[in-house]
């Protein structure tokens, strides 16, 4: 019995030692993690660009993230851009004002045609990817030399609008979430498509092997797939733009 007891009381001090490492441990962690939250955030509030602390960030304020801060708040980022340049053919304080307006990270000012072209080449070997958004002739250069060019349908004008890539068929810039959300989406159903037109091949050819395959089932696979594809596709035309314009960058 003293040794069964002496047993048991081992297994209790080791069993409180492991409770008492583990909470230590998770102690340790969360306090680790509160210290990686940021102090304070970054807002767009009434046309002004704040900095307050994370306390004061108010549901509704449109929080500004530039490339490797912490963001400062939980919530849904439903658009993200990491850098964002005005190229203005206006003078320098009037560029200035509306890049102020709109958050924009850097802005350069006054532009011709040439200078917006050697912008958006700068601008592409230093962030990669870049979308350039223009209505004018003076912006046809540009455009072109962009990965995505966009053009504003309505006052656009015809040179800029054949040299885009896309074009918008009103003047809301808040459309462009939008446009790229659903950019992406038809890139997934091309590749579903894709893949699962290939998939139907690839089991027409290994049941042919046995001779499993008749002419009607080859016609039925074939036309099945297409129909199946194609309601695939129409899912996009579900896609409306969302009413929300608070939602993030």
């Amino acid at each position: 019995m003293t040794e069964e007891g002496a047993a048991v009381a081992f297994l209790y001090a080791v069993s409180n030692l492991l409770e008492a490492t583990t909470l230590d441990r998770a102690r340790r962690t969360i306090r680790g993690l509160m210290d990686l939250a940021p102090r304070e955030g970054r807002i767009r509030r009434e046309g002004q660009e704040l900095v307050i602390p994370v306390e004061d960030v108010r549901v509704g304020d449109l929080l500004l993230v530039r490339p490797g801060e912490k963001i400062a708040a939980d919530g849904i980022v439903r658009a993200s851009v990491s850098h964002v340049a005005l190229l203005s053919g206006d003078n320098a304080a009037v560029a200035g004002s509306i890049a102020r307006a709109i958050g924009a990270d850097e802005v350069r000012a006054p532009l011709l045609p040439e200078d917006k072209l050697t912008a958006v080449r700068d601008l592409r070997e230093r962030y990669g990817d870049l979308v350039m958004v223009g209505d004018g002739v003076n912006d046809a250069p540009a455009l072109a030399a962009a990965t995505v060019g966009v053009a504003m349908g309505v006052a656009g004008s015809d040179v800029a609008l054949e040299t885009a890539d896309v074009a918008l068929m009103s003047d809301d810039l808040g459309k462009l979430p939008f446009v790229m959300g659903l950019g992406r989406a038809t890139v997934r159903v091309i590749q579903q498509n894709t893949a699962f037109a290939l998939a139907i091949k690839a089991l027409a050819i290994l049941a042919v092997l046995p001779g499993w395959l008749t002419l009607w089932l080859a016609v039925l696979g074939d036309m099945g797939a297409s129909v199946l594809v194609t309601l695939n596709g129409m899912r996009l035309l579900a896609l409306r733009p969302s009413t929300d314009r608070g939602a993030g960058r």
